[in-house]
């Protein structure tokens, strides 16, 4: 296959170049480098360009594009953080449009933070809250809802007749890389630091990068369209997750932490509380309804493989 990734320079990008080696990987990316072993060319993300050529005889396209969320939620952040996944959705299908024989398959990268903050039930595609909170969440996070469905909507809108669209609602990747979010999490339990954030209630949704990387392939193959949630099929409230990753150190102690002092932790470190606070309580339903089988289904098992990994 040939596989197109825009946006695929960074840590996902990096997974899916590593596992999809057999194929013809071309990584869409601003500063036109990419991770081994894929073939970089350089876009903008918002303007057709020559990469667009790309497209041409593709068989799929995973559109990763997007600022990261691990800043501060300032005015001009979100902004960027909407404008750069808005932009990059339209121009993807501005570039499939134009095509001749173009990819049968568009992949888009979504969120799991589309749902509701909750804790009563789980969010799977059909029965999840989509637009609301809890009382008491801020209601800034709302802000993150709307990208996400603006993201969604992006993708929805383009007119691109013949091909299969599906919008990954991807939770956090727990892979064995550094800088990725499970060094951070292991880098806090190591000092200390990795006991329960305000109660530890809330909700942790993950998925394991093989999983992760296997949910691709299933969803390159399957004829399966719209949301996705790419997730491990048993989410913890973030003490028990929080535990077990300091079991599978052999770490016994994890300071707790109240919700002001998350706040200033989050400030020094120049990101957002809610990637803390928010209650991710998501499942893969039709991942399972399809027969998906995930390697790494409960996470005692997965933080054990990953502190193994990174030894």
């Amino acid at each position: 296959m040939k596989i197109v990734i825009p946006g695929g320079s960074g840590q996902i990008g990096a997974m899916l170049a590593r596992a999809f080696s057999e194929h013809e990987v071309v990584v869409l990316s601003r500063s036109g480098r990419g991770p081994a072993p894929s073939r970089s060319v350089k876009w903008d993300g918002e303007s057709l360009g020559e990469w667009a050529a790309e497209l041409e005889d593709a068989d799929v396209v995973i559109n990763l594009a997007g600022r990261t969320v691990d800043c501060r939620y300032t005015d001009e952040n979100l902004r960027q953080m909407m404008d750069s996944r808005v932009r990059s959705t339209e121009v993807v299908g501005r570039a499939i449009a134009q095509c001749a024989q173009g990819p049968k398959v568009w992949l888009q990268m979504s969120t799991a933070t589309i749902y509701a903050h909750r804790f009563d039930a789980p969010n799977d595609e059909a029965s999840g809250i989509i637009g609301g909170w809890e009382p008491g969440a801020p209601v800034y996070w709302n802000h993150s809802i709307a990208i996400a469905q603006a993201w969604e909507d992006a993708l929805e809108r383009a007119e691109v007749p013949g091909v299969r669209k599906v919008a990954l609602r991807t939770a956090m990747v727990m892979s064995p890389d550094d800088e990725g979010v499970f060094s951070v999490l292991e880098r806090m339990s190591k000092l200390g630091l990795g006991g329960a954030i305000a109660g530890g209630e809330q909700r942790v949704s993950w998925i394991h990068e093989r999983d992760l990387v296997a949910a691709v392939r299933f969803l390159i193959q399957e004829e399966m369209h719209g949301a996705v949630n790419l997730c491990a099929p048993e989410p913890l409230p973030q003490g028990e997750f929080m535990a077990a990753l300091r079991s599978a150190l052999g770490r016994r102690v994890g300071l707790p932490a109240t919700a002001w002092m998350a706040e200033i932790g989050a400030w020094v470190l120049r990101t957002d509380t809610e990637l803390l606070l928010k209650s991710r309580y998501v499942v893969p339903g039709r991942l399972l309804e399809r027969g998906f089988r995930f390697e790494y289904p409960a996470w005692a098992r997965a933080a054990e493989q990953l502190v193994a990994a990174r030894r």
